[in-house]
């Protein structure tokens, strides 16, 4: 048994709530106790050591904000490499960039160099959870997982199935796609701190049959995850209405594959029907808001409040590389700009709360994940609250937390990540470098 004693500021929010900016816990001089990578305590500090005196010496002082790893609801692992890339939008962006990207995931040995290069990245930027696409390539998959697991990193990761209106070499088959999902599926869901995700890129890529087989390993497995795109581009939009006639809507298509349920994932969700919000709300699945990819793609602009009137569940979302960070500070302000546009604010507790327990709850994982409740996974970030003299000099002029958090929000990147602890274990330091090692 072994036992860690963080002493600091703490922030988080202990519970599912519609009003974050009520319900969070902040302890000016808090106590976190880890035990065997799971939070044992939570508390007051000075409370603590004095029903406890013994455990002076082995106190580790924390400068900083402890706040729980930050959870990315919507990434690409194979898309990093292409970050930043000039394009046009969606569809013309996938054609130069992504598809020749994933390509080179056929080779076993460069999907997991990606993985571990990516996982660092990931804790670089204080996010310790995230849903991860892969390639078509199961190798894609395993090699992720293995990197995950080697951190013992709690991820969310799926086989890409794609049988049509793609790259041949990025092609699989109804039959394949259903064949190797499935091998992935029984090797790595709930594997370690593992979880699968079924994942068709989007209706376009994939034929009917495909997203028939789809949703019967859905069925199959209903503790698994669905990940898959959702009205992002209104040429998107389009191509759907083309593909696929017979159906009202785009969800419609989903819907009758049997892929809309709790755990069910859907990035963008921009372009939606009044009839999609209420099935979406009803089913329980959530969606990934991704502001920086929509606004760098041109997509358009995701309606945060009124989704949050019809009951939708969202989660805050990086879509790299169709983003342009994997920070979810980065992406909270552009969050708050994409609001700001649509006459709205965002507040930072909500901003926050969509990225930590927010998305937990959103998800399904918050029982893991997502917060510092007692019997939790200890995953959690401590934030240098100097990291930039512009910053610093911000930080010292704010006058309640609230303003300390828009302003790290705003201006925040990998820079305001001190460190970075999976389960219970220190796998980032600023100016360190990690390497994984087995668990």
């Amino acid at each position: 048994m072994t036992r860690q004693f963080h002493r600091g500021s703490i922030l988080h929010f202990p519970k599912a709530t519609i009003a974050p900016s009520d319900n969070y816990q902040y302890l000016h001089d808090g106590m976190l106790v880890v035990e065997d990578g799971l939070v044992q305590h939570l508390g007051d500090a000075q409370d603590y050591l004095r029903n406890n005196p013994e455990v002076q010496a082995a106190v580790i002082q924390h400068h900083g904000l402890i706040i729980p790893g930050l959870i990315d609801s919507h990434v690409h692992y194979p898309q990093v490499e292409i970050i930043a890339s000039y394009g046009k939008q969606l569809l013309d962006w996938l054609n130069t960039y992504t598809f020749p990207a994933e390509q080179q995931f056929v080779e076993a040995a460069y999907a997991r160099a990606q993985a571990e290069f990516f996982l660092q990245q990931l804790f670089a930027h204080g996010t310790t959870t995230a849903s991860v696409y892969a390639t078509v390539h199961p190798q894609s998959v395993s090699s992720f997982f293995e990197a995950a697991e080697s951190y013992n990193a709690r991820m969310i990761c799926g086989k890409v199935l794609m049988d049509r209106n793609c790259p041949t070499a990025l092609q699989d088959s109804a039959e394949s796609g259903y064949r190797e999902s499935k091998q992935l599926l029984e090797q790595w869901h709930k594997n370690g701190r593992q979880l699968y995700a079924i994942t068709p890129r989007f209706a376009p890529t994939s034929s009917e049959a495909q997203l028939a087989k789809a949703g019967q390993l859905a069925k199959e497995h209903p503790d698994s995850f669905i990940q898959t795109h959702l009205s992002e581009n209104p040429t998107e939009v389009q191509w759907i209405n083309e593909l696929f006639p017979d159906y009202s809507d785009y969800l419609a298509v989903y819907e009758a594959h049997d892929l809309v349920r709790e755990r069910s994932l859907f990035g963008h969700g921009i372009h939606l029907t009044d009839r999609e919000y209420l099935a979406l709300a009803s089913s329980g699945a959530t969606i990934n808001f991704c502001p920086s990819s929509n606004l760098f793609l041109g997509s358009g602009l995701f309606n945060y409040q009124r989704a949050q009137a019809n009951g939708v569940a969202v989660a805050l979302a990086s879509d790299v590389g169709g983003g342009t960070s994997l920070s979810m500070f980065a992406n909270q302000a552009d969050a708050y700009k994409v609001c700001q546009l649509q006459q709205a604010s965002l507040s930072p507790f909500d901003s926050l709360y969509l990225c930590t327990q927010g998305a937990a709850v959103a998800m399904g994982i918050e029982r893991q994940v997502g917060n510092l409740n007692v019997g939790s996974e200890a995953d959690f970030i401590e934030l240098d609250m100097h990291p930039t003299p512009m910053l610093s000099q911000r930080l010292n002029k704010a006058s309640s937390l609230s303003e300390k958090l828009f302003a790290i929000n705003t201006l925040g990147d990998d820079r305001v990540i001190n460190a970075t602890y999976v389960a219970g274990k220190q796998v980032y330091k600023k100016g360190q470098h990690y390497v994984a090692t087995a668990v």
